[in-house]
């Protein structure tokens, strides 16, 4: 639900902006992210969830959570030391870096993302990258409460910002934002780190132990995400040759797609690494697939309904989170929603990845990801040329690119996954996968008709009541269906669901240990 809150606010983030400036303003905003992120995911995401997370877990579980706390004290002081040596020549040659980054802006624009990567680099990176350990401990020590509300204040910091300073200071508003909501993405998460007993210092050492072992599994994740930021550099650079405008409509359908990849995806591989590290470092491998296969299965059967309510009603969706202003346009509007139907093709395959990388990384190989990946960020890189430059598409083929690359990169990481741990129940693993999908395409049907017919004889969708009302009534309809046919196929996530929620509306004298232990298991991970 914390992960949810943020995400919506992340929309509604994106709204405000598109309210209060034009598609070709905000295309320099999200341009001048491509450095900062550069930075902080070569920094902190390879070292994180492929490196920080399974070590720490394994010093907690066999030497002790003060030395846990001592190698956490010296992988986040070499971060911060890292992150300065890596921030300076990219300070002073930022806009030199922009020209290169958005070869289709003009010379103001490059001066203003210049202005703004140089602001969020300095002001933002850093916070990000304490605070995001600080994330990987608490996840260490299976609290999952708090890491999932440090994005929700990041994102507020971000909104007040906006409504507040946006009169006064115009685009630099969001810019001051992003600085607010990484200070307090790192502040709501001391209390918490100080009551486990961690206390900073200014030890580090290059010759710990546990140190070393993060420096080695991080290092091919990072060589992996490095190639990663080529795919989306390359994603960048071409979407500026059609102008900051087609930036910004890139960017809002990422954002939107990102919603299920990063409620679904992202948040249950983060709760379910824990648990396969501990398993791993346990030798319980039978116990491993169990939880992997139902993590797998609980993502596939949250996505695949969102994935087709993305793709039938991309156009009502997108008119009524972005807006129809006259800033954000009716063109604008249609470029959004075809961009992220495309993208939402592969919405499974996005949030898949998330968990087989983990899968990977609990058994302590970091190697295989990254060099699946960097097969699968080639292609969707020569698609990407071939689609914009070639073929002359418009922004819409990099959702397309980025579909096709994603779907290749789950299905090489699940046979190689597969094979590493001496195969997966076929049955268990494909015969509820089969039911889930076969649901959702017959959910399709049933969200395209009410949207076609209503929409014709009923609504007048230039109201945005009525858009509402005509969503609301197909999006209901549909998952009627989609909820109705897998259980009628008995899908096991149906049940599961069903129990956990019984669980928490039940007051807590009530709760059965046994029985919520079940669900626990079921879930495949600590609730």
């Amino acid at each position: 639900m914390a992960v949810a809150f943020s995400r919506v606010l992340g929309l509604l983030r994106d709204r405000l902006l598109a309210a209060r400036f034009p598609p070709s303003e905000l295309g320099v905003y999200y341009a001048a992210f491509r450095l900062p992120n550069m930075i902080f995911e070569l920094l902190v995401m390879g070292a994180l969830a492929t490196a920080f997370i399974p070590v720490f877990t394994d010093y907690i579980d066999n030497k002790g959570i003060k030395e846990g706390f001592k190698m956490a004290n010296s992988v986040i002081n070499i971060g911060v030391i890292l992150f300065g040596i890596f921030s300076i020549p990219i300070i002073i040659f930022t806009k030199e870096i922009s020209f290169l980054l958005a070869p289709g802006f003009n010379e103001k624009q490059i001066e203003l993302m210049s202005s703004f990567t140089r602001i969020m680099i300095i002001a933002q990176v850093f916070p990000l990258i304490i605070g995001n350990f600080f994330t990987g401990i608490l996840q260490s020590f299976r609290n999952f409460i708090i890491p999932s509300l440090a994005p929700v204040v990041y994102n507020l910091g971000i909104i007040i910002a906006i409504i507040v300073l946006s009169p006064v200071t115009g685009l630099y508003a969001p810019v001051y934002g992003v600085v607010l909501g990484a200070v307090l993405f790192v502040l709501i998460q001391v209390p918490f780190i100080l009551k486990l007993g961690y206390h900073h210092s200014s030890y580090f050492s290059f010759s710990d132990k546990g140190t070393r072992n993060v420096g080695k599994l991080m290092l091919p994740r990072t060589l992996g995400l490095a190639v990663s930021q080529i795919d989306t550099t390359i994603d960048l650079i071409l979407s500026t040759l059609s102008g900051a405008g087609a930036v910004t409509v890139f960017n809002f359908a990422l954002h939107l797609q990102q919603v299920p990849v990063g409620l679904f995806g992202a948040s249950i591989a983060q709760a379910t690494l824990p648990s396969l590290s501990s398993l791993y470092a346990q030798k319980n491998l039978a116990e491993y697939k169990k939880i992997f296969i139902s993590s797998f299965q609980q993502i596939l059967f949250l996505v695949i309904p969102i994935s087709v309510i993305l793709i039938v009603l991309r156009i009502p969706l997108v008119r009524l989170i972005f807006g129809a202003s006259n800033l954000f346009d009716w063109n604008s509007t249609v470029l959004t929603g075809k961009t992220l139907a495309f993208f939402s093709i592969s919405l499974f395959a996005q949030s898949q990845i998330h968990l087989l990388a983990r899968g990977f990384f609990a058994l302590h190989d970091s190697k295989t990801p990254v060099i699946i990946g960097a097969i699968t960020v080639a292609l969707n890189t020569l698609l990407s040329i071939l689609f914009i430059l070639f073929l002359h598409l418009d922004i819409w083929a990099l959702g397309l690119s980025t579909s096709i690359a994603s779907i290749l990169n789950m299905l090489l990481l699940l046979i190689y996954l597969d094979i590493k741990v001496g195969t997966f129940s076929r049955l268990e693993l494909f015969l509820p996968s089969f039911k889930i999908v076969l649901s959702g395409l017959v959910t399709g049907f049933f969200l395209y008709i009410p949207i076609k017919l209503l929409d014709q004889l009923v609504f007048d969708t230039t109201r945005s009541i009525n858009l509402l009302i005509l969503t609301g009534i197909s999006t209901t309809l549909g998952m009627s269906v989609y909820l109705f046919l897998a259980w009628f196929l008995d899908v096991p996530q149906v049940s599961i669901i069903a129990k956990l929620f019984g669980r928490i509306t039940k007051p807590r004298k009530n709760l059965d240990i046994d029985t919520t232990q079940e669900v626990v298991n079921a879930q495949g991970t600590e609730i």
